[in-house]
């Protein structure tokens, strides 16, 4: 496996999900040992473990003053579309949340397409388990030949619990994972704004629940989960490398894979 980086810049624009902000983010090409590095007004930021701040709603990044919140679906669709290299510039605080899913990123990273290098890509592999509990959540890490996620979502009636089990690579992630949509329950959504937060969600770009079930059609009966499995394969990025790992996942969220993230940095 080698690095690749796109063929040609990607331009991006909307608001963002949280702080309502319209933001412009461009996609560029970038050289091999680049990784994912995000350029805020001058202040390049890595994506990895030791920039992130631990939030149950969004994965945030911050350095020398400057943050950028919900990276976690273009960061998703970067790895898991086999883009290891690419600088990610924005005029915002926030990526722009687009449709709710990351189908609209690797949409544009099929279409463009890669520019692979001769150098190897880096690999992150494991010869023991890992595993990180808080409470009733979990993530297990296992050794294996290729990357791999199971998914365990337990929510609050009308959702339920569901399941996923998906070998990720670009055609099952376009196929399976990158269109589910976040989602919320309809009785968050004040306390929420109350907080200063999502003040740019909509029905356009999120999957709302009320106390009847989904107020729009579902993708798949557990369109919740595999959403979960986008967030986590994002957030997993944080690792720097590509994960040629299993990885177990039990009702967990940004705050805990930020922290398996860190941890697996300091294992590597």
């Amino acid at each position: 496996m080698n690095s690749a980086t796109l063929r040609a810049p990607l331009r991006f624009e909307g608001v963002g999900l949280h702080t309502g902000a319209d933001v412009v983010m461009e996609l560029r090409p970038a050289d091999p040992g680049t990784g994912y590095l995000f350029d805020l007004d001058g202040v390049r930021v890595p994506a990895l473990a030791e920039f992130a701040q631990e939030s149950p709603l969004a994965t945030v990044l911050a350095r020398d003053g400057k943050s950028v919140t919900t990276i976690e679906h273009v960061l998703s669709a970067l790895l898991a579309m086999g883009v290891s290299d690419v600088l990610i510039a924005l005029d915002g605080p926030e990526a722009p949340i687009l449709d709710g899913s990351a189908r609209p990123y690797a949409d544009a990273i099929a279409s463009t397409g890669l520019r692979e290098s001769t150098q190897p890509r880096a690999v992150y592999t494991l010869e023991t388990a890992f595993e990180l509990r808080d409470g009733d959540r979990a993530v297990v890490v296992l050794p294996s030949d290729a990357f791999r996620v199971r998914f365990v979502g337990d929510y609050a009636a009308p959702i339920g619990t569901h399941y996923v089990d998906v070998a990720v690579d670009p055609q099952r992630y376009r196929t399976e994972i990158a269109s589910a949509r976040t989602f919320t329950f309809l009785r968050d959504v004040e306390a929420m704004r109350a907080r200063g937060l999502a003040r740019g969600g909509s029905l356009d770009n999120a999957l709302v629940y009320d106390e009847d079930g989904p107020m729009q059609p579902l993708q798949w009966p557990n369109e919740v989960v595999r959403h979960k499995v986008l967030d986590l394969i994002g957030d997993l990025a944080l690792v720097g490398a590509y994960p040629r790992c299993e990885v177990i996942a039990i009702k967990s969220g940004h705050a805990l894979h930020t922290r398996v993230a860190r941890e697996l940095r300091k294992r590597g």
